[in-house]
């Protein structure tokens, strides 16, 4: 064994939850919910061969070598094993655990390392820096870059993927939740913390029901900052009064499932105190990815030293709900626009793709669905194969192009067959892979994708009225 092999070997049998190892019992239940196996049929493609390369590398019977590394990096984390493990098994805390290992014995490559670090350090977890990559985005877009860019020909001297990716971007204001809410004229107070912090807070519509905490992401905020804003008014329709912490940041999901768990830590270590100081009885979450890693806050920092910091992610964690769950579950009922529309009426066609995290971490499924339902003139198609990972998975559709296409083409032909005209799901990355899907499929004519929020928002009355 070479000197790299033997000092992951090393961190590894230091890194892994040797109860997690043991508990799998090699069912193989988890293969026929996990998308790279089905793909594959590699046993290695699976959680449970996974699982066995881990072990086998902490018993010594094996070297952590290319091939191993490639089976980790394969896997898209969406961790669809874990709600068919008939044992519990926490795979999802094993594979970050591995991937920990590898990024801190056995650096990327050269390209590789700047791209991380430019984007997990330097860019993520920095507010004003996030405002700034928004603000270029919506001058490229709206300045006729993009018009030049795309009738030039200079986006072919970027892969067939990026290509199409740039065109699935959504239109960028430039502007954050804060600054939209504000500039249209909607109601809210300012706040300031004991200790400084600043809070935008914006009161429920009629008697309130909670005071619910606002987490309105990095990527969200940035790219889909209209989406938060309907996140806000249908929460504020509902009854609960909202709370925007200025001081929160990156929930640190991207940095967790890269490995760079001192980063992820660091993160979340702000972002309980920043809620914590807000004072609030639940936080929201539209990002099903982020939403994941939040509610897994009690996990992530059960061994921190400061125990105040650990008790205060446990109930930090507890307090994570998916907007679907607080719009259906504790709020007051939402009324429809087409309350009126009878049986007969033609109705939209409607399907959901669950979002992978918020489905088998947070466990939130059938709340989306009953909120469309629910809805006059709404006619939900389910979607064969809605579990199954649509290929985003936070920068795998990126790092791991062959797969993710793979997954989105057949995502995209059972799409079609359900006849719909809309897609919903709940994350930010799902919904530009649908609309890269969309493109791909050449069903752009025919199809849109939408989030959650902005569907609700289109189809209940709500006392905020956007132009």
């Amino acid at each position: 064994m070479n000197s790299t092999h033997e000092k992951l070997a090393q961190a590894l049998k230091l890194t892994l939850d040797e109860d997690q190892l043991t508990n799998c019992m090699r069912c193989g239940f988890c293969q026929t919910a996990c998308p790279t196996f089905i793909e594959t049929g590699l046993e290695a493609a699976s959680p449970r061969g996974r699982i066995a390369l881990m072990k086998a590398v902490v018993d010594g019977l094996m070297e952590p070598d290319e091939s191993f590394r490639s089976q980790m990096d394969l896997c898209l984390g969406c961790r669809a094993c874990e709600p068919a493990c008939p044992s519990d098994v926490k795979y999802g805390q094993l594979i970050e655990q591995t991937r920990a290992a590898i990024a801190a014995e056995k650096p990327y490559s050269m390209p590789v390392r700047i791209v991380r670090k430019t984007f997990l350090q330097g860019v993520f977890p920095h507010r004003r820096r996030l405002k700034l990559i928004g603000k270029t985005l919506s001058f490229y877009q709206k300045s006729g870059l993009q018009k030049f860019a795309r009738n030039s020909g200079a986006m072919k001297l970027f892969p067939d993927h990026l290509q199409q990716l740039e065109q699935a971007l959504p239109d960028v204001s430039g502007d954050g939740l804060e600054e939209l809410w504000s500039k249209a004229g909607f109601p809210y107070r300012r706040e300031t913390t004991g200790s400084g912090s600043g809070l935008m807070v914006i009161p429920a519509a009629g008697d309130t029901v909670g005071r619910v905490g606002m987490f309105r992401g990095c990527i969200m905020d940035v790219m889909f900052a209209p989406t938060n804003v309907n996140t806000v008014r249908l929460l504020r329709q509902a009854g609960f009064e909202i709370v925007i912490p200025e001081e929160q940041v990156c929930c640190g999901a991207l940095h967790a499932h890269a490995g760079e768990m001192g980063d992820a830590k660091q993160l979340a270590g702000r972002n309980i105190w920043a809620f914590v100081e807000a004072n609030v009885d639940y936080i929201a979450s539209n990002a099903g990815g982020c939403g994941a890693l939040l509610k897994e806050y009690d996990h992530l920092m059960h061994a921190e030293p400061d125990e105040r910091l650990s008790q205060a992610a446990v109930r930090f964690a507890d307090q994570v709900k998916d907007i679907s769950e607080l719009l259906h579950n504790l709020g007051r009922p939402l009324e429809p626009i087409h309350a009126e529309a009878g049986k007969d009426d033609a109705a939209v066609a409607v399907t959901y793709q669950d979002s992978c995290h918020l489905r088998n971490v947070m466990r939130v499924q059938e709340e989306p669905r009953q909120l469309m339902s629910q809805l006059p003139g709404v006619q939900l198609c389910e979607l064969q194969g809605a579990e199954v990972c649509c290929g985003s998975a936070g920068i795998y559709n990126l790092t791991q192009t062959e797969m993710s296409t793979t997954l989105l083409d057949h995502k995209m032909e059972h799409v079609e067959a359900t006849g719909a005209k809309v897609i919903v799901t709940s994350n930010p990355g799902c919904l530009l892979q649908m609309k890269w899907g969309i493109k791909r499929a050449g069903l752009q004519n025919g199809i849109e994708a939408v989030h959650l929020a902005d569907f609700l928002a289109k189809q209940v009355r709500m006392e905020d009225q956007l132009d």
